[in-house]
């Protein structure tokens, strides 16, 4: 509206000039050379006004033929850019979706099109990567490094490459320039974090740890319980060389995480060496009910210096009773009762807690049948056979971190490298799953868990299809080869042949022991096909020979999983891992 009103006033203002000269009387005379002329000044008013709209035109097209070149060039400079930035748009789709050939192609034409655009030096070193070509991504990184605008993106394009070579030196080169350039990068500061925790550096991963919050890379929360990890990794280091500095440590780190289970373990160790009993329970209780543990049961177990064995099965009693029965950390307590119970020589105790998980057991379970079958009775047979069962049943939890199972704690991860990534858990392989049990029980396991059997006597079966029928012992006569019998693994018998007479039914054995089932049918029957061979001497040595089911026992002694895992470049090459495990290959233990 403002602007029709302004456009009005305009016009009105231009007619009433226009009028104004028009009723202006006198003429106007110029004169040059022979020249004379003596328009109106209305007339003069038209001519020059003309005359000026003709210089403005001239004045714009000498402008326009002027500018003509620096236009053409800019018009190349945009079609050129304007190509580079199609190049790199479909370059970049190219290597979303894996196009190596096309990816290459359009890279090469971001280059001709617009050789200094950060993105085509990205699409240049992405293609490279995709096809394989290090070397050419390692230019392209270096290029974008040298520049202020991309240089840190240029870093970490070196620090990948550096990652995948296993040049662990110049990752960790690469990533402290980084972090001196911005702080505030993730990624520079998870790796400073890590190389430094794989290098047992707690003072310097401290320090990145406080970097990180003053960042504000990590929340308050998160914070303490990293900081907390960190300290008790310190302290489990300097347990055995400087102890204060380790109780400092410990202390702190409790305090940060109550709940972290090796911080309350070692600090409950300290405060019992005080002799600070109470306390040392405290801390214990406070992380058993967050997460039950076996060691932390050991620890309360011991809290208490000179403790008889029953006074420890108390002790653990006790902590177990704290944890509920529908809780999934009660079998942690039930364990350790069942352990304290054998230390005790409460060998009725420690059945009756592990009797409901007899049935399925796991690994500790079947193990502490084995411990309690030996000790008790001294049973080796029935040992052996917990210890075969121990071999097929599910685990228990361990310390899991990203697939990874350690037998102890440890800070960060030997895969990826993150902070407080080992959690008390059931590995992932040992999880059930909606099929069936692939593993049958084995006939010796079963023979070796039920019941012993009755003294051995002769016995002849009747018929080739019927049992054997046991009888007693008359005086032996001399009698024909018998017929075969349908089976028949029994040692060698002597030459005579007992004669079999009738015999009166032998009365029921007494029911076995809840830990003693009787067997529905004998192990070892007679055999048929076969006559009775003569009786072989005994000899003088028996050589000593293993069962086709004995596991036997591992004669490489104990050996560090690291080691087992990562190896030596030159011993075990194809075990070397890339990524975080070839890093720590140079810088772990």
């Amino acid at each position: 509206m403002l602007r029709i009103v302004f456009f009005l006033v305009l016009i009105a203002l231009a007619g009433a000039g226009a009028a104004w000269v028009a009723d202006q009387p006198g003429d106007v005379v110029l004169t040059w050379g022979g020249f004379r002329a003596s328009p109106s000044i209305p007339v003069f008013v038209l001519c020059l006004g003309i005359f000026a709209v003709l210089i403005v035109l001239l004045w714009s097209i000498v402008t326009m033929i002027w500018r003509t070149p620096g236009r053409m060039r800019r018009r190349r400079h945009e079609k050129r850019h304007a190509r580079g930035r199609h190049a790199i748009t479909h370059g970049l789709l190219a290597i979303g979706h894996g196009d190596t050939a096309l990816a290459r192609r359009h890279a090469d034409a971001a280059r001709r099109h617009a050789p200094n655009d950060p993105l085509a030096l990205l699409l240049h070193a992405q293609s490279a990567q995709l096809d394989g070509n290090r070397d050419e991504a390692q230019r392209a990184f270096r290029a974008m490094a040298e520049r202020e605008d991309t240089r840190l993106l240029g870093l970490r394009g070196l620090f990948i490459e550096a990652q995948r070579a296993d040049d662990a030196v110049g990752a960790v080169m690469i990533a402290e320039e980084a972090i001196k350039l911005s702080p505030s990068s993730t990624w520079a500061s998870h790796a400073v974090l890590g190389f430094r925790c794989a290098r047992g550096d707690w003072s310097g991963a401290l320090a990145i740890l406080d970097s990180n919050l003053s960042a504000g890379l990590i929340d308050k929360q998160g914070y303490r319980r990293q900081r907390g990890v960190l300290l008790t990794a310190r302290a489990l280091e300097l347990e055995t060389m400087d102890r204060d500095v380790a109780r400092e440590s410990v202390m702190e780190a409790v305090k940060l995480a109550p709940t972290l289970v090796p911080a309350a373990v070692l600090a409950a160790k300290f405060e019992s060496e005080a002799h600070q009993v109470r306390r040392a329970m405290k801390l214990v209780e406070a992380a058993w009910l967050a997460n039950p543990h076996p060691d932390l049961a050991d620890a309360y177990a011991h809290v208490k210096l000179g403790d008889a064995a029953r006074q420890r099965l108390q002790r653990v009693e006790t902590l177990a009773a704290k944890t509920p029965a529908d809780k999934a950390g009660h079998v942690e307590g039930q364990l350790a009762i069942a352990r304290a119970a054998i230390d005790a020589t409460e060998f009725a105790r420690a059945r009756e807690v592990l009797a409901p998980y007899v049935n399925d057991p796991t690994q500790r379970v079947a193990l502490l049948m084995a411990e309690l079958e030996r000790t008790e009775h001294g049973d080796g047979g029935r040992a052996r056979a917990w210890t075969l069962r121990a071999v097929r049943a599910r685990h228990d939890p361990a310390w899991t971190a990203d697939g990874y199972v350690s037998d102890r704690w440890r800070p960060v991860s030997p895969v990826t490298g993150r902070l407080d990534a080992f959690q008390w858990q059931t590995p992932v392989a040992s999880l059930p799953s909606d099929k069936g049990t692939t593993i049958e029980s084995s006939a010796f396991e079963e023979a070796m868990l039920a019941a012993p059997p009755p003294k051995r006597v002769t016995v002849v079966s009747e018929a080739p299809v019927e049992p054997a029928v046991i009888a007693e012992v008359q005086t032996p006569t001399p009698a024909p080869a018998p017929a075969p019998a349908a089976q028949d693994n029994a040692p060698p018998a002597a030459t005579e042949e007992p004669v079999v007479a009738p015999a009166e039914p032998i009365k029921p054995a007494p029911e076995a022991a809840e830990s003693s089932p009787v067997a529905a049918t004998p192990v070892f029957r007679t055999r048929a096909d076969l006559g009775k061979p003569t009786q072989a001497p005994i000899q003088a040595v028996i050589p000593i020979v293993r069962a086709p089911d004995d596991p036997g026992i591992d004669d490489d002694g104990p050996s560090d999983e690291f080691t087992e895992q990562i190896g030596t470049p030159r011993d075990h090459a194809k075990a070397q891992a890339g990524g975080w495990r070839g890093f720590w290959s140079r810088w772990g233990a």
